[in-house]
């Protein structure tokens, strides 16, 4: 028979065991000359390979106490009393004893009580007081003479049945033995670990060939140790990117294949940018502290597209020349001024327009976002957004469900629709509905439509602008099945390591 992929420590612990037959984890590590640490290693390897076999006893173990030693050695508080009493002449009164008896009255207490049940005293009154005299007392006692065994043999099993009466009668008394279970287990070679045994050289197996080993040539008659490719390996947690990063990355590249190019802009916005050029009047709820969060104190000294302040506040207040009628209200060049944390990436997109004024363009951003929101398992306070725009000549609601139907298709998900909704500077606007698998239900995704003139048309953009947005972290959370959007950013370790490069 082979040898086979054997290791070293397994070699050794076959070898030990050939002649012993069965032993214990620590008389093998003995025999063998190897650590308990080693021994444990190469005891499980040999058992998968039905080499060995193990069993399990469990052994309870008897250990005198605190009070148990003192008994010992000083004797029990009963066969004390007695003695003492012996000392006193054998006749006394309780208080005398009391007095003589030099421990506490608890331990009196139990010696008397011991003493009386065994009638090795009795207790008589006369004139009031309490005598005590001395009666028929044992040489030695079934407790006396366990407590000399229990020194030599802690076992219980190899205790009879007067010893397990008489034990069950001291574990009754506070601290005088303790009972512990321990497991023992026994090990024991097998009729295949019998017969590879005896194919074992004695001659060690080389780990490795290194230079002095092929300088000097000992590595002639030894053999390279072999590998077992089939053993199971210690986890490798490489280091690789954040899930909700991971993610960015792919919507960037599908957007890329799709044709568009990626805009980027400061987190940081002017109110002008981040509401007023998208329509939303100065007195919206939205522009509001609890859901904005605006940076206190901090004021944008001017505006450097004064053509698109100048067009934008005619809109808010009569429609301009957009058609619209407008908000009907005195717009403030001052309020417009007002710094925030961009509420979407919306912010980037208009100014992108305002400066190119595009006739043909598909680009898109992916950034950070805040809401003045309290977080909770579906809601963050800062979170990233997901927006493109395709800008044509003749472009039209269905192309911007064909580019939605196409992104969402690259993500892995087939089935789409969508149906009409309104948003604030988008006319006609839809919402998209896409189909989860692993869920078995639909799911409100991205918001869309095409931006109303009053938006286009005062940054000098005269062709339709398709326009699309949407939150990242809701995708990243379907596709890990996560329903608390807060564990996305827990740092749980656990978690990041299990999941898989490749989906």
């Amino acid at each position: 028979m082979m040898n086979g992929p054997l290791h070293p420590l397994e070699k050794r612990l076959l070898k030990a065991l050939e002649q012993k037959r069965m032993c214990t984890i620590e008389e093998v590590s003995n025999e063998s000359g190897l650590s308990l640490d080693q021994t444990r290693r190469a005891v499980e390897w040999l058992k998968s390979k039905d080499m060995l076999q193990i069993s399990v006893d469990r052994v309870k173990k008897v250990s005198l106490d605190i009070e148990g030693v003192k008994a010992l050695d000083k004797g029990l508080p009963e066969r004390r009393l007695v003695d003492k009493l012996m000392q006193l002449g054998g006749e006394t009164t309780l208080e005398n004893l009391k007095n003589s008896f030099d421990t506490s009255f608890q331990e009196f207490s139990v010696a008397f009580g011991n003493s009386k049940r065994r009638e090795w005293i009795t207790v008589q009154t006369i004139n009031g007081q309490q005598l005590i005299k001395l009666g028929k007392v044992e040489e030695t006692t079934d407790e006396e003479q366990l407590l000399k065994k229990l020194l030599e043999s802690k076992n219980i099993e190899t205790l009879g049945k007067t010893d397990i009466l008489t034990l069950s009668n001291l574990k009754k008394r506070p601290q005088f033995i303790t009972i512990k279970e321990k497991t023992i287990t026994k090990i024991s070679i097998t009729r295949k670990g019998l017969e590879t045994t005896r194919t074992i050289d004695s001659v060690e197996d080389l780990n490795a060939l290194t230079p002095s080993l092929l300088a000097t040539g000992k590595w002639k008659g030894h053999a390279l140790r072999p590998i077992n490719v089939e053993s199971p390996s210690p986890p490798i947690y490489s280091g690789k990117k954040h899930p909700v990063q991971r993610f960015i990355d792919e919507v960037r590249e599908i957007f890329v294949v799709l044709g568009f190019e990626e805009i980027d802009g400061p987190i940081i916005q002017p109110s002008f940018w981040n509401f007023d050029a998208l329509f939303i009047p100065q007195d919206h709820p939205a522009r509001e502290m609890q859901d904005t969060f605006y940076l206190s104190n901090l004021k944008l000294d001017n505006i450097d597209d004064e053509e698109s302040v100048k067009k934008v506040s005619k809109v808010h207040q009569d429609g301009w020349e957009t058609g619209s009628t407008g908000w009907g209200y005195n717009w403030s060049l001052d309020k417009s001024k007002e710094m925030v944390l961009r509420t979407h990436t919306t912010a980037v997109t208009v100014k992108y327009l305002a400066e190119f004024k595009p006739n043909e363009k598909r680009v898109f951003s992916v950034g950070r976002v805040f809401r003045n929101e309290k977080t909770s398992f579906k809601h963050l306070d800062e979170f990233h957004q997901i927006e493109g725009i395709a800008v044509g000549e003749k472009v039209s609601l269905r192309d911007l469900m064909g580019l939605l139907s196409s992104f969402y298709s690259k993500l892995g998900l087939k089935k789409v629709k969508f149906w009409p909704t309104f948003f604030p500077y988008t006319e006609p606007s839809i919402q998209s509905m896409v189909y989860f698998e692993n869920l078995g239900k639909w799911v409100e995704l991205c918001g869309m439509g095409i931006l109303r003139p009053e938006v286009t048309l005062p940054l000098g953009v005269k062709n339709p602008v398709l326009a699309w947005g949407g939150g990242l972290e809701r995708l990243v959370m379907l596709r890990h099945n996560i329903v608390d959007i807060r564990d996305l950013y827990s740092n749980d370790i656990g978690w990041l390591r299990r999941l898989p490069l490749c989906q």
